[in-house]
């Protein structure tokens, strides 16, 4: 499974999650710490709520917290654990969850060369998908210059591999924008195209709403 390597905006949040961790003293209800950063470039913190009732984690608080928040769709999560423990991967319950309510989320996971991102559909894959969760989709894009070529329409088409993005609305995101500036769109057409190795990517065709 390939990961992807941290960006700026992706190591403040797994900072926020092990500082939050690091708070966290002898109280065996509230071990782990979660942090979730939305399209806005805010970032959501939240403790688990341990209980033998099944308590829910810290990603799902964080959840809740960014739901409260009117945070909308959430891009990257991680979530670390007390006394030293670093970071840790989701269970299967909030791999589930994540992937229903924030499809396009990336997940900070541990590996031996350490932290990376991971897309929740890599977590938990081959899954059921719960349809009528009727999350929001994000489309995102690295290049700091991406933004102003997609408002003004210069771009109006992507190249996607191993991605399932839909024909719909959605929000466009654009990782390497300082500001957090983001766009609502509409991806118009998905195509399948073969490529001369036998794999396979997704044009996108989309369109934006004009910026104000």
């Amino acid at each position: 499974m390939v990961a992807m390597k941290l960006s700026a905006s992706a190591r403040r949040v797994v900072e926020a999650a092990e500082r939050l961790a690091a708070t966290l003293g002898n109280d065996p209800n509230h071990t782990v710490a979660a942090a979730a950063m939305d399209t806005a470039g805010r970032i959501h913190e939240a403790v688990n709520v341990y209980h033998f009732t099944g308590g829910p984690c810290a990603e799902l608080v964080a959840l809740g917290v960014a739901a409260t928040a009117g945070a909308g769709p959430l891009v990257t999560i991680a979530a670390a654990g007390d006394r030293g423990r670093g970071l840790i991967p989701p269970c299967g319950r909030c791999r589930q969850a994540l992937l229903d309510l924030h499809p396009d989320v990336q997940v900070a996971v541990p590996t031996d060369d350490g932290p990376a991102l991971r897309p929740i559909r890599k977590l938990l894959a081959d899954t059921y998908f719960f349809p009528d969760a009727d999350a929001c989709r994000i489309v995102r894009f690295e290049g700091h210059d991406d933004y102003e070529a997609v408002a003004t329409a210069r771009k109006t088409s992507t190249v996607r591999h191993d991605e399932t993005i839909g024909v719909g609305p959605a929000i466009f995101f654009f990782e390497g924008d300082e500001t957090h500036r983001t766009l609502n769109g509409t991806v118009t057409g998905v195509e399948r195209r073969r490529l001369d190795d036998g794999s396979a990517v997704d044009q996108l065709t989309f369109t934006v709403d004009v910026p104000e």
